[in-house]
């Protein structure tokens, strides 16, 4: 298997998007995700919310829900970034290399 520039930086984001998950989005996931699930069982349950299985089953899911969707955001754009970052660096050394062949290729004539 070919390795690449861009490869390499794909990985390399993933797993810097994954650590600023860690840092940075599971607890405002969770917070912002509980909230929304406190208002939505408060919708359908009138506030304050009691201490049934339903309405923290509700709060529990609007927490998960929080969190997942900061994980793939955080995580999705963090690769993103870097495959373009490898991509483009993979375009520069090419272009590089082609400029260097000309020249020499040149100076044999």
């Amino acid at each position: 298997m070919k390795s690449s520039i861009s490869k390499t930086a794909t990985y390399i984001g993933a797993v810097a998007g994954t650590v600023l998950f860690a840092l940075f989005g599971l607890l405002p996931g969770s917070l912002l995700g509980g909230a929304a699930g406190i208002n939505l069982a408060g919708m359908l349950y009138g506030l304050p919310l009691g201490s049934g299985l339903i309405s923290r089953s509700i709060v529990f899911a609007s927490m998960l829900t929080g969190v997942l969707a900061s994980g793939i955001l955080i995580v999705t754009a963090s690769t993103t970034v870097a495959w373009l970052m490898g991509k483009s660096l993979e375009v520069l050394a090419h272009t590089k290399s082609d400029s260097q062949n000309s020249i020499f290729a040149s100076e044999r004539r």
